[in-house]
């Protein structure tokens, strides 16, 4: 069957789902679950015959959000934490994983312009990171402590001012996703730029490798889980500039629903950040080895949880959808 036909075919039964969802009408869940195997039929139908179409695409959305009806018209358990972050969250945060990688990549662009520009301009560093905290630097370098700037504050004010900043950094970088995803970007801009400063100073100085076997062992997950949260800026913005099928209301709606669920993800990650920038980076004299097995660790965590498990999750479901639908 062509494409076109098969869509005719289906339409207003796809319609008449979207209703259903969009809408948030309360009908049996049996009568829901009958619905959704229907379009996860015709899901595995697109998936064999239609790949890499638009048609695929919208049933697949059109499937995650159903699932997340479905599971959400269950009654709540007591567990309903733990699978939030164990399997809600993943299934759905599979179909961001574009918005992730804009994140990533427009970090990394921003970083390599911070390090260019303090290599091109002595004054860069201090316009970047002020004149207090370079000449606090060069005092510690001089002192032959150079990362001493995290030993100067007690452990628990450090991980409670470091932690609650950081997740305040995540959700400005959410809510500025209101202003079509340009407000996100400027957040990446800028800890980024000042990032890529910040160790050409290192560098410049001929401590490159110390400045990074130090501040990378609470920065993996720091400046990961940022990058993360600017993800659910870019989603937001996305959902008012591109709206798709859906009216653009109901997809910014939903566009700030999955980007307020991206920054919740990264709260326990940047407790765990500022655990480790307060209690562990301020050891400089631990071997190198232990500072790369936890820097190794960090990254493992990060890349495991928010893009090899998404996609391992969203498999199964497939396949738990194609058994149903035979």
């Amino acid at each position: 069957m062509r494409e076109a036909a098969f869509v005719k075919q289906n339409k207003d039964k796809w319609n008449k789902f979207e209703r259903v969802i969009q809408n948030n009408m309360n009908i049996p869940p049996e009568e829901l679950s009958a619905l959704y195997l229907e379009v996860t039929d015709h899901l595995s139908y697109a998936q064999t015959f239609y790949p890499n179409s638009n048609t695929l695409q919208y049933l697949n959305s059109l499937s995650s959000r159903a699932h997340q009806k479905i599971y959400k018209s269950k009654r709540e358990s007591r567990n309903r934490f733990i699978t939030f972050f164990t399997k809600e969250f993943p299934l759905e945060f599979y179909h961001y994983q574009k918005q992730l990688l804009i994140a990533f990549l427009c970090f990394m662009l921003f970083a390599v312009v911070g390090w260019y520009s303090a290599g091109s301009d002595q004054s860069f560093v201090r316009a970047i990171m002020g004149d207090a905290y370079v000449n606090m630097t060069l005092e510690n370098i001089e002192n032959n402590d150079p990362m001493a700037v995290y030993k100067e504050m007690s452990e628990m004010n450090m991980f409670l001012g470091i932690t609650v900043n950081n997740i305040k950094v995540g959700l400005f970088a959410f809510v500025l996703g209101l202003f079509f995803g340009i407000g996100t970007i400027y957040i990446i801009m800028q800890n980024a730029i000042m990032l890529g400063s910040f160790q050409y100073f290192f560098y410049e100085k001929g401590l490159l490798w110390e400045s990074v076997r130090t501040i990378w062992i609470h920065g993996t997950i720091e400046i990961s889980v940022i990058i993360v949260a600017a993800c659910a800026g870019l989603i937001v913005g996305k959902g008012i500039l591109f709206p798709g099928t859906f009216s653009r209301m109901a997809s910014f709606i939903n566009g700030v629903k999955v980007g307020l669920k991206v920054v919740l993800s990264t709260v326990p990650f940047f407790v765990i950040a500022g655990f480790l920038e307060s209690f562990v980076t301020r050891h400089t004299e631990m071997p190198d080895w232990l500072a790369i097995l936890i820097i190794s660790l960090s990254l493992a965590l990060i890349l495991f949880y928010y893009v090899y498990y998404p996609i391992h999750l969203n498999k199964l479901q497939s396949k738990d959808a194609e058994i149903h639908s035979v």
